[in-house]
C-alpha cells in the first residue's frame, strides 16, 4: 500500500543512513571559488567585495558564522589575499571555523567596523578617488543587514559603493558537480523520508504528529532533522504556505507535505501531494492538471532559455485547463520555481520579469503549485539542474494521483 498501512515505527524501519560517500566541499575548491569570483570582478571593473556572514562567506571561504548585530564578513579582493572583519573578541573563535585562512582585522566594541573596513580597502591598496578621479567600485553583501551598509557610506568617501550580487550570483548560481551531487543526496535523503511518511497515515494523525515523524526520519537517514516542514491535511492544502491551525487527516483529504533537510549545508526541498482514502473526480483533475503544468515548466527550461520563459509555460499549460489567468485563484498565485543550494531560495527564479538565460550548473525548483480556496490545492515540487544537454531531474516527479511514489509500477 503507498498510502497508509504501517506504523510510525514500522515506518521508520524502512529508513536507514543514507549519507556513506557524501562529501563536503573542500578548501581547493572553495579556493577555486575565489579565483572565479576574482576574474570576473578583474572583467567587470570591480575593485573588491564584502561578503557577510552567512550563506555568501561559507561559499566563498568555507567559513561558517551565523550574521548578528556584529559586523563579521570577508573581504574579496579583484586581485590578491581574502581578509577577515571580525570583533576582536571573536577572532580566536573565527580562526578556529576558518577553512580559507586570511588576516583578521579587529574592532573592539566602542569602535567602529565600518571604518574598520573602509581602513582595511585602503590597506589593501584600493584606494579611494581623488577629487575627479574614478572612484573604485566596492560591492557590499546583498544580504548583509542595512545598518552594515548604512554604517560604510558616510565613511566611503571616494568609493564607489554597490550591490555585490552581480558577483555573488554570478559565481553562486553555476553550480559545480560537487554541489550537485550533495543537492542529489539531500533530495535522495527527503524523497525517501517523504515515501515512509505516506505509509503511516492513518485517519485521525494530526498534522503536528507528522511533522513529529517527519523529523524523526529525517534523522534517520542522516541529516540532523528537518531543515523545514510542512504538513497540510484538507482545505487547508490551498495556502501554499500552510495556515496556523493543528488539522487532523480524514479519509477523503487532500494531503500536501513540503519538507526538506541539509547535508554539508546544501538544502533539498520537496513537496508531495496525494489523497488520503478514495479519490475525487475532482481531486484527480486538478492533481493531473498540476502534473502537466509542471512538466510544460521542465521542458521549456533549455539552455539560453530566460528565466521567465519557463514560468510562462506553467501559465499556458494551466491556462489551458481553465485556471487564472496569471496569478488569478483558482490558479497559480506565486512563480513556478526558486534556485536552490546553500540558501533554500536562491537567484535566478523562474518568474514574469527573471530574464537570466538558463545556463549550465543553474539549479531550480519547479513547484507551478494549484491553488483552489475553500476546496484544496496541490502542488508537485521537484527539482532540476540545468546540464549541456538540457534540464536533468534531481528526482523523478509524482507518478500519478493513484501511485505518487511509483511503488506499482
Amino acid at each position: 500500500m503507498t498510502i497508509g498501512g504501517k506504523t510510525m515505527e514500522e515506518a521508520l524501519a524502512s529508513l536507514s543512513d543514507m549519507t556513506a560517500g557524501a562529501v563536503s566541499i573542500g578548501k581547493d575548491e572553495h579556493l577555486q571559488r575565489i579565483a572565479r569570483a576574482q576574474a570576473y570582478m578583474r572583467e567587470q571593473g570591480i575593485s573588491a567585495i564584502y561578503v557577510n556572514a552567512g550563506s555568501n562567506m561559507t561559499y566563498f571561504t568555507g567559513t561558517k558564522w551565523h550574521a548578528s548585530e556584529r559586523m563579521v564578513g570577508a573581504v574579496v579582493p579583484a586581485s590578491g589575499a581574502v581578509e577577515y572583519i571580525a570583533p576582536a573578541f571573536e577572532e580566536s573563535t573565527l580562526k578556529d571555523f576558518m577553512l580559507v585562512e586570511g588576516n583578521v582585522n579587529t574592532w573592539h566594541e566602542h569602535e567602529s567596523p565600518y571604518q574598520l573596513f573602509v581602513d582595511t580597502l585602503k590597506r589593501m591598496g584600493i584606494a579611494p578617488a581623488e577629487a575627479g578621479g574614478t572612484a573604485p567600485r566596492v560591492g557590499i553583501c546583498e544580504s548583509a543587514a542595512f545598518f552594515i551598509y548604512d554604517g560604510i557610506r558616510p565613511l566611503a568617501v571616494g568609493y564607489a559603493l554597490e550591490n555585490a550580487r552581480q558577483v555573488t550570483a554570478h559565481c553562486r548560481t553555476r553550480k559545480s558537480a560537487s554541489e550537485i551531487a550533495l543537492m542529489q543526496r539531500a533530495k535522495d535523503m527527503t524523497l525517501a523520508v517523504h515515501v515512509a511518511t505516506a505509509s503511516m497515515l492513518r485517519e485521525g494523525i494530526t498534522t503536528v504528529e507528522v511533522e513529529e515523524f517527519i523529523n524523526r526520519a529525517h534523522r534517520k537517514v542522516g541529516a540532523s532533522g528537518s531543515y523545514f516542514v510542512i504538513v497540510l491535511f484538507g482545505e487547508a492544502t490551498a495556502y501554499p504556505h500552510g495556515v496556523s491551525y493543528v488539522q487532523t487527516l480524514q479519509r477523503g483529504d487532500t494531503v500536501l507535505i513540503d519538507t526538506g533537510c541539509k547535508l554539508h549545508n546544501y538544502i533539498s526541498d520537496i513537496t508531495r501531494t496525494y489523497v488520503y482514502g478514495e479519490i475525487s473526480a475532482r481531486q484527480r483533475s486538478v492533481w493531473n492538471s498540476e502534473k502537466a503544468a509542471q512538466l510544460a515548466a521542465f521542458n521549456a527550461a533549455q539552455l539560453g532559455v530566460p528565466c521567465e520563459e519557463v514560468d510562462m509555460a506553467a501559465r499556458r499549460s494551466l491556462e489551458a485547463d481553465g485556471y487564472g489567468p496569471g496569478y488569478k485563484l483558482p490558479g497559480l498565485p506565486h512563480r513556478t520555481g526558486h534556485g536552490i543550494g546553500l540558501d533554500i531560495h536562491e537567484w535566478p527564479y523562474l518568474v514574469g520579469g527573471d530574464k537570466t538565460p538558463l545556463d549550465v550548473g543553474m539549479c531550480f525548483s519547479n513547484e507551478p503549485m494549484i491553488c483552489i480556496p475553500g476546496e484544496f490545492g496541490v502542488r508537485h515540487e521537484d527539482h532540476f539542474y540545468m546540464t549541456e544537454n538540457g534540464p536533468k531531474w534531481f528526482t523523478e516527479p509524482a507518478h500519478s494521483i493513484d501511485d505518487p511514489f511509483g511503488l506499482r509500477k
